[in-house]
């Protein structure tokens, strides 16, 4: 399991790899013994991971997947196929949706022998959210393309370095009174690590997860009232909690500049809960982590 180079020598190529997930990912491929060939737009943010790597072991790969040249040339001779790809804004079906299936097809059409689709807990083909609807018709897209296919929820996912945790702990730090929008909204974050771990499993236990979809969450649902309240308590400060009324909240979502949009603010109330349907962590033998575990660490930058 985790910690075995169970990968030696196998290439695995990360579709959009540079981000905060596919960082992780890479880290926990490379300790297992993976070549990692990482393809995305930007590749100075893939630099850092280098020195990560042994001589040979890590390859970045300017890619833009609109453009089947070069998504046929970062998929070529891999043993495996992660997609991270994913985007709130601009044409979220080209990154999504049919460009999701033109990245699986393709990865058939070079022989890969395992594709996974990074996609998310709450893909709804009915929801009135482009993100939700468009990881969805990606879900379906790449079945289509690549029958076998395993396609992963994951949870919204924390991190000492993410964009979610750290947004409310600095709103947290600055401000005595906090508010916040969806109070009552159910979350059930999950360690970025864990995750990563997840989809190492998946790459390594190849063929047995094919064709099987798997809802990875942490091992609590916390409100996002609570989580702001447990945040203020790591940084050791007293802090008032205003619930935003509905109707406000979606104005402040409209204005432009804010950094709530009104399609993450419905996202938001609806929840990022795994429904329980389908295979999660257990399955691949993966323990969660807490949020509590790690949370008064990584607030003390922000401590009174």
């Amino acid at each position: 399991m985790g910690g075995m180079r169970d990968l030696e020598g196998r290439l695995v190529t990360l579709i959009g790899g540079s981000g905060f997930f596919g960082s992780r990912l890479t880290q926990e491929l490379l300790g297992r013994g993976a070549r990692v060939r990482i393809g995305c737009r930007h590749v100075e943010r893939a630099f850092a991971i280098k020195p990560l790597a042994n001589l040979g072991q890590m390859q970045v790969v300017r890619l833009d997947m609109r453009v089947e040249q070069e998504v046929a040339a970062a998929v070529a001779g891999a043993d495996a196929v992660v997609n991270l790809v994913g985007a709130f804004t601009g044409d979220l079906d080209a990154v999504q949706g049919s460009g999701a299936g033109r990245v699986a097809a393709l990865a058939r059409a070079a022989g890969v022998q395992g594709f996974v689709q990074i996609s998310a807990i709450g893909a709804d083909a009915g929801s009135p959210v482009a993100y939700a609807r468009t990881k969805a018709a990606g879900e379906v897209a790449v079945a289509a393309a690549f029958p076998g296919a395993a396609i992963v929820r994951p949870s919204v996912l924390f991190g000492p370095d993410d964009a979610f945790l750290g947004l409310f702990a600095k709103v947290i730090a600055q401000f005595p009174l906090v508010p916040v929008f969806a109070p009552h909204a159910r979350l059930q974050p999950l360690f970025v690590d864990d995750a990563a771990r997840a989809v190492a499993e998946i790459v390594a236990g190849w063929p047995a997860h094919a064709g099987r979809t798997f809802e990875l969450a942490g091992p609590e649902v916390v409100t996002m009232l609570d989580l702001n309240v447990r945040i203020a308590a790591a940084q050791g400060r007293r802090r008032r909690f205003l619930a935003v009324p509905e109707g406000l909240a979606d104005l402040f979502a409209r204005l432009p500049g804010t950094p709530l949009s009104m399609d993450q603010l419905t996202l938001l109330r609806a929840g990022n809960v795994a429904s329980g349907a389908f295979p999660g962590l257990e399955d691949l033998e993966v323990p969660a982590r807490p949020l509590g575990l790690f949370l008064k660490a990584w607030m003390a930058r922000f401590a009174r």
